[in-house]
């Protein structure tokens, strides 16, 4: 049997506020357990929450860069659990009237070898307050309880169920953790946990409509995870039913080490927390002319951005979406266009996608902190494009840079001059060359005056190793056939 996965992303996005959501305590990563909760975090008696108005701003943000409708009134809510890191024994959420209602995200990705684009719906976005956090290490086999976190606003971001593998959510949540990030609205460090994924995972026939039964898999905090997770979830499902059993709706956690997903709970319903309009709350009344403040506030949007890049610098849609999946990197992007000029737009972006990001990748380095500065990186585009360097000498320039980590500007012909990486254009040294080549390579000539036109290129290769490599092959291939013809 055939089957079709499908898969909705619940993301916990952790706002860049000042302070907590209904309170003034601070929200800094890394604080002594239980030093930043304060009466209204602990849910003493007597306390009431405040609402924090940067935390309505970033949703709104969020809710605007995804074309959703911004509730001009929406309602919190009290969903009822009681978990030991939950002081209240409820958390502050919405359920009815959340404060982002619908949008969608278009994101790009390979796949099978081509590059496709993908829109996703959305459900909602809400907010809410985060819990504490459960400590089991270091503690004599109990447990400690950290309340800092509790009262952290978070912005939970809904998909509908309209991914269909693995891939597709991976490159999901990579574009709505670079869009949060564009916007300002959330730091997306997801090691501290200011990005969180919640992936429900069912599977069904082909061609039928009918969901399966879903399995909730719980705080996934990196990409590797997710897809390895997903993967996991759908073999154990379709494993389970092909053995004539049925799969039981309910959370489950993932283990990377043991590659299994294991079962926290059963899941619940809406029913099952009892929400219930928070009495301490007014509705949250957001008008026209705040939306409209927030929306002047607004960056350039990466789908505009992707837009003007395809219409400014002529790149194709695939580099114009690697270019913009993050701010960082379409900024460094523009600082070198700007010192190299847009003919070598394209140049730029190759070594960008290419040597740049995979010498990031390989010393864990973000571009915002890259060595090699957008106007080195621009000298070095100048070089190649006037023939002073090849782009094979290029890459030793680059990596001199990159050791260096000077912002010198002039350290591109530094390089150059001080490892003898100029091509060699004298039109005199490259003829003799080439009559040397022509000489000792009597059959190679032959073939291709008799019309074997690869024939030019064992000649070419000679050509350039008669020059150490140093030759300007354009202008060898140039000289090459001239010389063949004549």
């Amino acid at each position: 049997m055939e089957w079709e996965v499908v898969i909705g992303l619940e993301n916990h996005v952790q706002l860049t506020t000042d302070s907590k959501i209904f309170s003034g305590s601070p929200t800094a990563f890394g604080a002594a357990p239980n030093t930043q909760a304060s009466p209204v975090d602990l849910a003493l008696p007597g306390v009431l929450p405040v609402m924090n108005k940067q935390a309505v701003d970033r949703a709104i943000r969020f809710g605007l860069a995804v074309g959703a409708k911004i509730a001009p009134q929406s309602i919190f809510a009290r969903k009822n659990y009681f978990y030991p890191d939950l002081p209240k024994g409820y958390q502050i959420s919405q359920m009815d009237d959340p404060v982002v209602q619908g949008g969608s995200l278009t994101f790009g990705y390979e796949k099978d070898g081509k590059f496709v684009t993908k829109t996703v719906n959305l459900t909602r976005a809400h907010l809410e307050e985060d819990a504490g956090k459960s400590l089991h290490e270091d503690y004599h086999g109990m447990s400690g309880i950290d309340l800092n976190r509790a009262g952290t606003p978070l912005l939970e971001i809904v998909s509908e169920p309209e991914i269909r593998s693995a891939q597709e959510a991976v490159a999901y949540a990579k574009a709505l953790h670079g869009l949060v990030m564009w916007l300002g609205v959330c730091d997306g460090n997801m090691q501290e946990g200011s990005f969180r994924c919640d992936v429900n995972v069912s599977v069904r026939p082909k061609g039928q409509t009918e969901f399966g039964t879903r399995c909730e898999i719980k705080n996934l905090n990196s990409f590797r995870f997710i897809e390895e997770a997903v993967n996991v979830e759908v073999r154990r499902q379709i494993e389970l039913i092909e053995d004539g059993g049925k799969v039981q709706q309910a959370t489950r956690l993932y283990d990377p080490d043991k590659k299994e997903t294991r079962s926290m709970r059963s899941k619940e319903d809406a029913q099952d927390y009892r929400y219930f309009p928070d009495p301490d709350l007014p509705p949250l009344a957001i008008s026209e002319e705040w939306i409209a403040q927030v929306k002047a506030s607004m960056p350039e949007l990466p789908a505009v951005m992707r837009e003007r890049f395809v219409n400014e610098y002529k790149l194709p849609e695939y580099d114009s979406l690697v270019l913009t999946s993050s701010k960082a990197m379409a900024t460094y992007f523009e600082a070198v266009v700007a010192k190299a000029g847009q003919e070598n737009a394209k140049a730029a972006a190759n070594w960008l996608m290419g040597d740049v990001s995979s010498t990031l990748n390989r010393n864990d380095v973000d571009i915002a902190d890259a060595p090699v500065t957008p106007a080195q990186l621009a000298g070095m585009l100048k070089r190649i494009a006037d023939g002073t360097i090849s782009n094979k000498a290029a890459k030793e320039v680059f990596q001199g840079l990159w050791e260096a980590n000077s912002e010198d500007e002039g350290l591109v012909d530094a390089i150059i001059k001080d490892k003898d990486l100029g091509q060699v254009s004298d039109s005199g040294a490259l003829a003799a060359i080439v009559d040397e080549v022509l000489a000792n390579n009597a059959k190679s000539v032959e073939q291709y005056r008799a019309g074997k036109e690869a024939a030019i290129n064992a000649l070419i290769g000679q050509a350039m190793k008669a020059s150490k490599g140093k030759a300007n092959p354009a202008q060898l291939t140039e000289l090459l056939k001239a010389k063949l013809a004549g």
